[in-house]
């Protein structure tokens, strides 16, 4: 049995597009019954497309399996179309899932994203790995390198390109999207008083991370408001590994009963010492991450955490970049979102 034409127009005309000749915005024109001008209209997102004209093109672009040429566009309108994004190579959960949702958000506005990767966090590795998105015609720049010494080196680099920091308050020349690092913390340490909990431990991040660093510092601040003794913080290195020998060295002289966990992969290592010293989460000790990674959700007991939405985070990082590439800058930096408190049953009151 033969099956209908895959590179024939739905209306049944249309030339055949023979093996070695391939498809072009031609085609794509001919068989969605529309002009290369809109063709081309629909795929620099151009807002005066009908949503109908708009899926006959892209279903023709899906029945050719074609796909704009880059460089042509570019050396036809003078712009590539992508934005760079520059991440340290010492990244967790947290910087990779950024990373994740402006790629979504750029390919959702017709741009593509060219990437690099820090090895290092001194000025000169960073101007070189800014250098070589520069010279591959990036019209904007995402940065996420959320250490401490990367962020001074930035803030002393020339960026020929518009540009936006994710996850610092506090970026260069004010142009950041961040989540509210401290108010995520204080909502955890706040519901583990709420509880009941009075000796709340804090592991903490690695001392060079602004997130870690700013975490901690909204730990102190809830427990020093609620009139409460906070507990020297401990630090970690975002492991659930050595989370879990921290653990094992602290549970033989347990002097709290709540941990305040600064990511959800150390509290992951933190609630695998508990069991191993035959202590039930939540019964006999309460934990609360940050993240909500996905497997947050399947950890024994479920793990209540504290949401980022990255998703959120990208979106905006784009949107006010592509309005500023496209001649309608947006002023609204820097701009700060809440994180959500998720209860799930790793806290209780206490015993």
């Amino acid at each position: 049995m033969t099956g209908p034409n895959p590179v024939l127009g739905r209306r049944g005309h249309g030339r055949r597009v023979g093996i070695g000749a391939p498809s072009s915005i031609r085609d794509v024109a001919r068989i969605a019954g529309v002009s290369r001008q809109t063709v081309s209209r629909v795929i620099n997102r151009h807002p005066n497309i009908s949503a109908g004209t708009e899926s006959r093109v892209r279903a023709a672009m899906e029945q050719l399996a074609w796909r704009p040429n880059s460089m042509a566009r570019a050396l036809a309108t003078s712009r590539t179309h992508s934005i760079g994004l520059l991440v340290s190579a010492r990244s967790h959960y947290g910087p990779f899932s950024a990373a994740g949702g402006v790629d979504d958000a750029a390919r959702a506005r017709g741009y593509t994203i060219v990437s690099a990767t820090m090895a290092g966090s001194d000025e000169t590795e960073i101007a070189d790995a800014l250098d070589a998105l520069v010279r591959q015609g990036v019209e904007a720049l995402v940065v996420i390198a959320p250490q401490e010494r990367a962020h001074e080196a930035l803030q002393r680099v020339a960026i020929g390109v518009p540009s936006i920091t994710l996850q610092w308050r506090d970026g260069p020349e004010g142009r950041s999207v961040a989540f509210d690092q401290q108010a995520g913390a204080r909502a955890a340490t706040r519901y583990l008083i709420d509880l009941g909990h009075r000796e709340i431990l804090h592991l903490a991040g690695p001392q060079d991370w602004s997130e870690a660093e700013d975490r901690m510092r909204g730990y102190l601040a809830e427990m020093s408001d609620r009139d409460l003794t906070p507990m020297p913080p401990v630090l970690g290195d975002w492991t659930a590994d050595t989370a879990f020998e921290l653990g094992r060295r602290l549970l033989r002289f347990r002097d709290f009963s709540a941990v305040f966990s600064s990511n959800d992969q150390m509290a992951l290592g933190f609630v695998h010492a508990a069991a191993e010293a035959g202590l039930r989460v939540p019964q006999d000790l309460s934990i609360v991450g940050f993240d909500d990674i996905p497997e947050a959700k399947h950890f024994t007991p479920p793990l209540t955490t504290v949401r980022q939405d990255f998703d959120e985070l990208g979106r905006r990082a784009i949107g006010i970049l592509v309005a500023e590439i496209e001649g309608s800058a947006d002023t609204g930096y820097p701009m700060v979102t809440t994180p959500e408190l998720i209860v799930r049953a790793s806290a209780s009151r206490p015993a």
